[in-house]
């Protein structure tokens, strides 16, 4: 049985998890389909594009996999539900999870039904580019205004969101399978209200509420994530509010939980039988 990590980049987590496992590698999406087959296991680690334009190219090869007989792991369709902030939102509505109410908007001048203060966001977006809040109707005109002028905004639009009150800090979780596999809180830096590490931010240890974990676990669950990471923020209630999924997400040893290794405990999760992957 061979094992593989199909993405487009050696990205640091790729890495780790591969010296995790013996015989685990990490593949180009048409490599994967020419060299899987049935039997197989494919853990799809494709990420949103760099231009904020979709979903990096890969999908077909994983959906070909999954009909011969591959355990795709990750499937297309879980992709597309974590990447796309559009689709995220509908089904975690569907699964009755905690989320802010979100609005698609495809002009400038499109009604949204919740006033400001609000978040914008591209509906395909990562690493805290181009989300911005916006505390007052003439801000959010104005800036989906400079929105409509993005390449990716005429195929996608982009999402407004009502604002969860910003604390300075939130808590990333990683659903592996359906355990927690590990944490980290994110504190925002001086000035910034965004929490993305890409932004400054910084990461602390932190043992996540157990209520914290039930909530990510439902958020994976509602978008069938078997690997994943669900970005948490507190509500004003002292309970968490999900904020997004992220279908790529990375991590380092910092996220490990109870001194277990998060990498080995992410590949237990997911692979709980004993896998020979052949190279």
């Amino acid at each position: 049985m061979q094992v593989a990590i199909v993405a487009h980049h050696r990205t640091s987590t790729n890495v780790a998890l591969t010296l995790a496992r013996p015989g685990l590698r990490i593949l180009e999406p048409a490599t994967a389909a020419r060299t899987l087959g049935e039997g197989d296991v494919a853990i799809g680690r494709l990420d949103v594009s760099e231009g904020l334009d979709g979903i990096e190219t890969g999908l077909w090869e994983l959906a070909r996999l999954e009909g011969a007989g591959v355990r795709v792991l990750n499937r297309p369709r879980t992709l597309v539900a974590a990447h796309d902030k559009l689709a995220t939102s509908r089904a975690l509505g569907d699964a009755g999870v905690p989320h802010p109410r979100t609005a698609h908007v495809t002009s400038p001048s499109d009604n949204i039904p919740f006033e400001p203060p609000v978040v914008v966001k591209p509906r395909f977006g990562s690493w805290g580019q181009d989300v911005v809040l916006c505390r007052d109707a003439a801000a959010l005109r104005r800036h989906l205004a400079a929105m409509a002028e993005r390449p990716w905004f005429a195929s996608h639009g982009a999402l407004v969101q009502e604002l969860v009150p910003p604390r300075g800090h939130d808590v990333r979780v990683i659903v592996a399978g359906s355990s927690v596999v590990g944490a980290i809180r994110r504190v925002a830096p001086p000035g910034e209200w965004r929490t993305n590490v890409a932004l400054g931010a910084v990461r602390e240890p932190v043992e996540p509420s157990s209520e914290a974990c039930e909530l990510a676990i439902r958020a994976a669950a509602a978008v069938e994530g078997d690997l994943v990471g669900v970005d948490l923020l507190p509500g004003h209630d002292g309970e968490h509010v999900v904020i997004e999924i992220n279908g790529a997400v990375e991590f380092n040893a910092a996220y490990s939980l109870h001194g277990a290794d998060v990498f080995h405990r992410t590949l237990e999760a997911v692979l709980p039988d004993p896998v020979a992957a052949v190279a």
